[in-house]
């Protein structure tokens, strides 16, 4: 697979999974995130996740990445890939639910 240019990724080797010997563009966890906004984005047609709700899903992949990055704690792609679907659907409610309040705010504003 060939690299994707404009996204912003680590692409460790160790850290992304790999297809017929050769590695993802992205790692694992934002392979992950990828798959929850393409999971989600259609669904938010249909079911709108609250604020709250939308953070706790996001918690899990913060605790894993930090946990990491200072406790000297090794994570394994599988849990990366899940706490970034999480991660993935948390992100696209909580976009959802700014880009509403937005939406409201300035129709306030323009009556």
């Amino acid at each position: 697979m060939t690299k994707i240019q404009w996204v912003d990724c680590h692409r460790m080797p160790s850290r992304s999974f790999f297809y017929k010997k050769k590695q993802f563009p992205v790692c694992a966890r934002c392979t992950g995130i990828y798959i929850g906004f393409l999971f989600m984005i259609p669904m938010l047609w249909f079911h709108q996740i609250g604020f709250f709700v939308s953070l706790l899903l996001i918690l899990p992949t913060l605790v894993d990445g930090l946990t990491q990055a200072y406790l000297n704690r090794e994570s394994n792609n599988f849990l990366r890939c899940v706490t970034g679907v999480l991660a993935g659907i948390g992100m696209s409610g909580l976009s959802e639910r700014i880009t509403y309040h937005t939406y409201k705010f300035i129709e306030i504003l323009l009556s």
